[in-house]
């Protein structure tokens, strides 16, 4: 009898022996399995972050994020407006812009100084049009321009915080003044819509950050 009993108790702690092998067993194949798909998700993860952060990159060196379906409507005025939302990204590679001089749209980081700077050389328009989100009023003329309207009018820029000058051959007209969204022809320095066009425009209700500073950007 106590023989049975005794047989009964080994193969009892047998069973539970095995039984707490089984379960170690599992429970080292379960802590196994956690950490395998831990290391899948965070690969995810930062297989997910890498694709977001080329997209961003992708973004900010996107050639043309400034071409939409806007187009330009006149006021009674004279002064044109872009009818779509103009774009604020940065970017770092040259865009093509659907106005000439552009008003607006994607830009380079860096603008261009325009507490009255008037530069003797076409300057670059992703920095330019930075300096319209700033507020400011953009001056551009032709070789088809009279020389005594250019020095006419550098000399109103350079005595205007928030303007620059620049020549700018890509455009319709010999002189043309720029503001974010806004734009319109002038025939000549003595045209009275120029000081009209700097009152209204020059850190103006259409500005995106007015009060940006027109200095210590780019010269040139």
């Amino acid at each position: 009898m106590g023989s049975a009993k005794n047989k009964d108790s080994a193969e009892r702690k047998a069973r539970i022996a095995e039984m707490r092998r089984a379960e170690q067993a599992r429970e080292r194949r379960n802590r196994i399995l956690t950490i395998a798909a831990s290391v899948v998700v965070v690969a995810a993860l930062a297989v997910g972050a890498v694709v977001v952060v080329q997209n961003q990159g992708d973004d900010s060196t996107s050639a043309s994020d400034s071409k939409g379906a806007g187009h330009w409507k006149t006021g009674s005025d004279g002064v044109k407006t872009w009818s779509a939302k103009l774009t604020q990204t940065h970017v770092t590679k040259s865009v093509s812009y659907p106005m000439s001089p552009p008003v607006g749209g994607d830009h380079n980081a860096v603008w261009l100084n325009c507490n009255g700077n008037v530069y003797t050389d076409e300057v670059a328009n992703e920095n330019a049009v930075h300096s319209l989100e700033h507020g400011a009023v953009w001056v551009t003329y032709t070789s088809k321009a009279k020389k005594a309207d250019v020095d006419a009018l550098a000399a109103k820029v350079k005595k205007t915080p928030y303007t620059l000058m620049s020549p700018y051959e890509d455009q319709d007209a010999p002189i043309v003044l720029s503001a974010w969204g806004h734009q319109r022809t002038v025939t000549g320095a003595d045209d009275p819509d120029v000081a009209t066009f700097f009152e209204t425009y020059v850190q103006g209700e259409q500005t995106p950050e007015p009060g940006a500073s027109c200095t210590g950007g780019k010269m040139q």
